[in-house]
């Protein structure tokens, strides 16, 4: 299974460079951010399509891929947690704080396995914010807080680390 692994790092590498994606606050190649989210989930109980699923949580909401493309390249396995891990409002559905519901909402109806991903997305993320956006880090500690409530049923390791990650200093 490391084949499936290796094709989606290269593919979600190749993605992200297309459109020259780059980290908000490091300037990095945004790859960065998949990799270490698919690390996360390597450290706990996972399946090949949940590393591959984690390197490619991101390129459909941020590059001209589409889901179908992931299915025809990764099968449908992947392509349903990729649909689970991509974000499903749009500005047109308002605020930042109705976007964010919406979100929630399909997050809460997706499977462990998604929940676990997730959970990776949000430790490595909360990690960058918190070090970096320090007025930001109000506002998305809160609506990460409102997340760790519907992921649950991810692994419970992240699960407390994530927590841990959101909580008061």
């Amino acid at each position: 299974m490391a084949d499936l692994e290796d094709r989606a790092r290269a593919f979600a590498t190749r993605a992200h460079a297309s459109i020259d994606q780059r980290r908000k606050y490091t300037n990095e190649p945004y790859i960065v951010h998949p990799v270490a989210v698919a690390e996360i989930v390597r450290g706990v109980p996972h399946s090949a399509e949940m590393i591959a699923a984690a390197y490619l949580h991101d390129v459909v909401e941020d590059t001209p891929t589409t889901l179908g493309q992931i299915e025809e390249e990764f099968g449908r396995d992947v392509a349903e947690l990729v649909g689970w891990l991509t974000d499903v409002s749009v500005p047109t559905d308002g605020n930042r704080a109705a976007r964010k519901a919406k979100d929630l909402a399909h997050t809460a109806a997706a499977p462990a396995q998604a929940k676990t991903i997730k959970l990776a997305d949000l430790i490595d993320n909360t990690s960058t914010i918190e070090r970096y956006d320090p007025n930001f880090w109000r506002v998305y500690r809160a609506e990460k807080i409102r997340l760790l409530d519907v992921l649950k049923e991810g692994d419970a390791t992240l699960w407390k680390r994530a927590a841990e990650k959101c909580s008061m200093p």
